[in-house]
């Protein structure tokens, strides 16, 4: 079969889309999703302010990394994760030009359940290649995703830091652009981090951290608390550097205190670690499971590790490891 470039793709129909959409609604009324659905029905999900506006946002939010799909049953699934997470009072769905088509999926999806308006939007430029003309790379997003407006755009692994700034601060001046960002992945990337933080005038910044990975914790997430920039972390459930930790722990007892943090799952325990830093904004696992999306943002909920259990969980972490 012909590969289409990505600039070029296409989604299905709207027609065979919706048709697919039907069958993943119905999956959604299987009975042991019905069973945590009736658990979050009243739910409130905690929230942390934007530090340059006071703007509030669920702690718990949606990377869509593996949604860069085009057959319409994989899309459909993952409208019905979008459809579940706004459902629960969430909001931030973060996504990439880098992720294939996500762009366009979430788009679509955020077309046909009309929800752009109940939804934090965050987008990232590409990640490699040329910066020429960074009007055409910002305009040619917005055309994917179907809208006029993005609330986060990010610049992607620090890749134009310098070409994209202008533009972004422009669109930020024009009312196109909420806020204004930078990410990275990487601990080698942290010194270009901090310096972009302390040279320009960034809302947030997106970085990897998690339970076993804590480095950002030493200069990262302290210069952001101490500038008043907010913080999404990529990877709070492990990544290249550290692998995934659900699939360490596996099938692993959970420690008596997680019922002090209110965690009924592994996923809740790692999730609440992370978003009790209190320079942490919100985190944004990448999920296609209306289940996962569900668990995920029961880490929202109840109390979160205060410091001295944050050091205990750090303790049994780093216990485990050795």
């Amino acid at each position: 079969m012909r590969r289409i470039p990505v600039q070029s793709r296409e989604l299905p129909t709207r027609r065979d889309f919706l048709g697919a959409c039907a069958a993943s609604i119905a999956t959604m009324a299987l009975p042991a999703v019905g069973l945590a659905a009736e658990r979050d029905a009243d739910a409130v999900l905690l929230t942390r302010p934007i530090p340059s506006t006071g703007e509030r946002l669920p702690v718990i939010g949606l990377g869509t990394n593996a949604y860069g799909v085009t057959d319409p049953a994989d899309i459909a699934s993952r409208q019905a994760v979008v459809a579940r997470l706004l459902e629960l009072g969430a909001k931030v769905i973060d996504t990439a030009r880098a992720y294939g088509d996500s762009e366009l999926v979430i788009g679509r999806i955020l077309a046909d359940l009309k929800a752009r308006d109940r939804v934090f939007l965050a987008t990232k430029t590409p990640m490699d290649g040329p910066l020429t003309d960074p009007a055409a790379i910002v305009a040619e997003t917005f055309r994917r995703l179907g809208t006029d407006t993005v609330d986060l755009l990010q610049i992607h692994n620090m890749h134009g830091v310098e070409e994209l700034m202008p533009t972004f601060r422009k669109l930020k001046e024009d009312g196109s652009v909420r806020y204004l960002g930078a990410t990275t992945s990487r601990d080698e990337q942290y010194a270009a981090l901090l310096a972009a933080m302390r040279a320009h005038p960034l809302d947030f910044v997106q970085v990897d951290y998690s339970i076993a990975n804590r480095n950002a914790a030493a200069e990262v997430l302290p210069l952001a608390a101490d500038r008043g920039i907010g913080v999404l972390v990529n990877m709070p459930f492990g990544g290249r550097r550290d692998g995934n930790l659900l699939r360490k722990l596996g099938e692993r007892p959970l420690p008596p205190w997680a019922e002090e943090i209110g965690a009924g799952s592994w996923a809740e325990v790692l999730l609440k670690y992370v978003v009790s830093h209190p320079a942490i904004t919100c985190a944004i696992p990448g999920t296609t499971s209306v289940r996962n999306v569900e668990t995920n943002l029961r880490a929202a909920q109840g109390p979160l590790p205060d410091a001295a259990m944050r050091r205990r969980m750090e303790d049994y972490w780093d216990a485990l490891e050795a």
